[in-house]
């Protein structure tokens, strides 16, 4: 398994990714407008544009096949995280986090971190050690939980 950070050329790919997982896991729960502008925000041009404006991507790869992808926002907030369902379960979204929270940590991190968590990827988030940090939120009918992770 290799993890690079993402280019460009790899927006439609990371796009697929994310839409087929949220769709199945997340998006379902959603109001069919709700869902639609969440999978929206997904979309290649979208991903693009997250890209350009210098979020942090970093891709898994196993021969070829995107096996998983984490984004980074101002260095501080993962934006995206998701793994492919056969290669879940196998340590990849922990990986994942390893390389973007190095990644952030390089770039001058002070060791905070903030996520926004589906209802699904919470236990996730807390066995990487994120903690609840308030009520969960409807956001415009998006359903997220705040967490934040401070290492120390």
């Amino acid at each position: 398994m290799e993890i690079r950070l993402a280019t460009l050329a790899d927006a439609t790919r990371i796009s697929v990714l994310a839409r087929h997982l949220t769709g199945k896991y997340i998006a379902y729960e959603f109001p069919e407008e709700v869902a639609g502008r969440l999978l929206t925000s997904m979309d290649e041009p979208a991903i693009s544009s997250y890209l350009a404006a210098g979020y942090r991507y970093h891709v898994a790869e196993e021969n070829g096949e995107l096996a998983g992808v984490v984004a980074m926002r101002d260095n501080r907030h993962i934006y995206h995280l998701f793994v492919a369902e056969r290669f879940q379960g196998k340590g990849l979204a922990r990986a994942l986090w390893q390389a973007a929270r190095a990644a952030s940590l390089e770039a001058g991190n002070p060791a905070v971190f903030t996520v926004n968590s589906s209802r699904f990827a919470v236990g996730l988030y807390e066995r990487l050690g994120f903690i609840g940090r308030g009520e969960v939120v409807d956001e415009s009918g998006v359903i997220q939980i705040p967490m934040k992770l401070e290492l120390g």
